[in-house]
């Protein structure tokens, strides 16, 4: 972690519990617009925009799963994809994960991994880069929220997810109802209204799944 990446999420995000999930506190942007510019957007820089500064429809809902099914992931090695600001990864090491291991492509997103999770007393482990070319090493769990976003995104996410399920890990994703979700190779297992940013969202609350991939082709189910 970046002492300078450190300091911009210190000074451009406070410390305040997730609406859906207040067991876990995270380091937030009261005001999404200002940030996304000051970081100069996504359209406009090769720097990533502020992810990691949102508690994303997605991610609660995934983290609020996992927080209340802790089986999932107690004693196991636990992979969070696109971690943004480490809320599902800081939920799996809070349910007694063995390791945590959040991945994101954006440095000052590995900043806000590392002050969040050290801020809720739990350790994960942050690491600076793109692995969705690669497989999910040794993770037994495999954790994404919101990552459906793009088509593009979404195209390498699921290949990687699939990797990751036929290798032998569980794969569950957080999902708000994106365009681009291959619904057809998942299958439901909760479902919540989550409270989101109206500046982010244009609602207040989004309706938010999570679900959990199945590695055979669509029609056939085991």
């Amino acid at each position: 972690m970046s002492e300078l990446s450190a300091a911009f999420v210190r000074l451009h995000a406070r410390l305040a519990p997730v609406a859906f999930v207040p067991e876990v506190r995270l380091h937030q942007a009261d005001e999404p617009i200002g940030l996304w510019e000051l970081t100069e957007g996504e359209f406009r820089s090769a720097q990533p925009p502020p992810f990691w500064a949102f508690a994303w429809a997605g991610g609660q809902g995934l983290a609020r799963y996992v927080t209340d099914h802790p089986e999932l992931v107690a004693g196991r090695r636990v992979l969070d994809l696109a971690s943004g600001s480490g809320l599902v990864a800081i939920a799996a090491a809070r349910a007694g994960a063995a390791a945590v291991r959040a991945v994101e492509v954006d440095e000052r997103a590995v900043a806000a991994v590392a002050l969040n999770a050290e801020a809720n007393g739990v350790r994960v482990d942050a690491e600076l880069g793109d692995i969705l070319d690669a497989d999910a090493g040794d993770a037994e769990v495999v954790l994404a929220g919101d990552v459906f976003y793009s088509e593009a995104m979404a195209r390498r996410m699921l290949r990687f997810l699939l990797r990751a399920a036929r290798a032998g890990a569980r794969v569950l994703v957080g999902d708000p109802g994106r365009a681009f979700l291959p619904r057809e190779r998942f299958a439901e297992l909760a479902a919540y209204d989550v409270p989101v940013s109206e500046a982010l969202e244009s609602v207040r609350v989004k309706r938010t799944t999570v679900w959990e991939l199945d590695p055979n082709p669509p029609g056939a189910r085991r």
